[in-house]
């Protein structure tokens, strides 16, 4: 009895284990390289563009199909994108304060402790550097580089 509770308990773990894998294959992430990029219904060039997406703009990829990725942005749209035009380089998009004038504060090191170097609205995309202790450092196209709490970005 003790023995087949034992081998029970080995095959649940080993279960839970390649479901988990399967799992976080599937939420990879990948960010648009270059502008002007087309996010369509489809996995193909002949369905209708959605968006046009800039580079960095992170996305989620929900499925494989062919060289197409079935994605999900950070406000939850759908649609699929050439993985040619997808990079597996870190970026951050803020997504805090949408439909507000707020911003959030990029600071010099990960702490509120640090002095403020710049202030980002709702759908800034960031290049990541470096994760540590529930902050992100991230660097801006334009140069600017500093840290953000991570919780008010999403992405990779």
């Amino acid at each position: 009895m003790f023995m087949k509770r034992k081998h029970t308990l080995i095959l649940l773990v080993l279960f839970l284990s390649l479901l988990f894998t399967v799992d976080s294959a599937l939420a990879a992430m990948v960010a648009i390289k270059g502008d002007d990029i087309n996010m369509r219904s489809g996995p193909g060039t002949k369905y209708k563009v959605l968006w046009k997406l800039d580079s960095g703009f992170p996305l989620k990829i929900l499925k494989k199909k062919g060289s197409w990725y079935r994605v999900q942005d950070f406000e939850g749209t759908i649609g699929w994108v050439h993985r040619n035009v997808t990079t597996r380089k870190g970026h951050m998009i803020v997504d805090v304060n949408k439909k507000s004038q707020k911003r959030v504060n990029v600071r010099s090191g990960p702490g509120t402790n640090n002095r403020i170097v710049a202030k980002a609205y709702y759908g800034v995309v960031f290049r990541t550097l470096k994760q540590k202790s529930g902050w992100v450092q991230v660097e801006h196209e334009k140069g600017v580089r500093g840290w953000i709490k991570r919780s008010l970005v999403w992405g990779f």
